[in-house]
């Protein structure tokens, strides 16, 4: 197959869906956190970021949301980038669990392994490995850093978020002090609780995370800022790890309907990656039973079935103006 896409189709497919869906009222926030229960339900944004650098976005697609689980795979990138592909697979891994995100007792299925630095047990791992080791300062700016890298400009902490996460965080406490029983956590574990707890209660946009897409799908090469981030070797990585894992029980029904690798947090926010093609985020507080912005997963799909557009598809696509 060789199809052709021009900039206007991808436009009209983004207007589209976001006309479709804006008055959508299914869900509802996730009132687990306190914060994040108080946020208007009724903000809905888009972006796309082409690999030019082009933007198309509709809606609250400049608003800060608190980034939750879609951090994890800037971490995983960070890693990647201190250890490499090898490294990470050792010491993480890159298997589906299968299993909610914050599953305990996935830890103890996988013979004591995290299984993937993409549900919470993984990620927490991340935080720990992230160099340099012993420094939860230094840590943090590497983290900030990385994520800005990839975003094209800062992410900012929320504070309210992230006391709201602090309080509430007691499953991911008995995560870290478990892995730590098992030699699976590779430095202080408290430090790298607060440091994922910290990771998560970061504001981003929805044009931060389509840039952040766009970086993936362009093999590590940000379309903004024109900077080779990562080694062009560590996208079909980072993708897979996405593909895998990244609407978590249900990634398989995802991956069948949308035909894209996407990761999704409680925070409302998805970041789709389309290699070779584009980013696309899209961002909208109501969240499903398994915690997935149900306006952001109509959207993302909408635009991916208009354009006819599939990862699993064969030959080539060419954007066009």
């Amino acid at each position: 197959m060789n199809k052709k896409i021009s900039v206007s189709q991808i436009q009209e497919a983004a207007q589209e869906a976001y006309e479709l869906y804006k008055n959508n009222t299914d869900g509802k926030n996730a009132d687990y956190i306190p914060y994040l229960a108080n946020i208007n339900k009724n903000l809905f944004g888009i972006s796309i970021c082409l690999l030019n650098g082009k933007m198309i976005q509709f809606g609250d697609y400049d608003y800060k949301f608190g980034i939750e689980s879609v951090s994890k795979v800037h971490t995983a990138i960070l890693v990647l980038r201190q250890y490499g592909a090898h490294k990470l697979l050792e010491m993480i891994g890159a298997d589906a669990t299968g299993l909610p995100f914050n599953s305990i007792f996935a830890i103890l299925l996988e013979n004591d392994h995290p299984s993937t630095p993409l549900v919470n047990a993984g990620a927490i791992v991340a935080c720990s490995m992230v160099q340099p080791q012993g420094n939860s300062d230094e840590k943090w700016n590497a983290i900030v850093s990385n994520i800005t890298d990839l975003s094209g400009s800062a992410p900012q902490l929320i504070d309210e978020l992230y006391k709201s996460e602090s309080d509430t965080n007691f499953n991911n406490r008995s995560i870290a002090w478990l892995l730590k029983n098992y030699n699976r956590i590779y430095d202080d574990p408290t430090m790298s609780l607060d440091l994922y707890t910290r990771q998560c209660s970061l504001g981003i946009t929805a044009g931060q995370l389509s840039v952040c897409g766009a970086t993936i799908a362009n093999n590590g090469n940000n379309p903004i800022t024109k900077e080779q981030i990562f080694d062009a070797e560590l996208s079909p990585k980072i993708t897979s790890l996405i593909a895998t894992v990244g609407f978590y029980e249900h990634t398989g029904d995802w991956l069948y309907t949308s035909g894209i690798p996407a990761k999704t947090g409680v925070g409302g926010g998805i970041m789709g990656v389309l290699p070779g093609l584009f980013g696309i985020s899209a961002f909208a507080p109501p969240i499903d039973s398994a915690g997935n912005s149900v306006k952001a997963q109509l959207a993302i799909k909408h635009i991916m079935n208009k354009l006819g557009l599939n990862v699993f598809e064969s030959g080539t696509v060419t954007i066009t103006d």
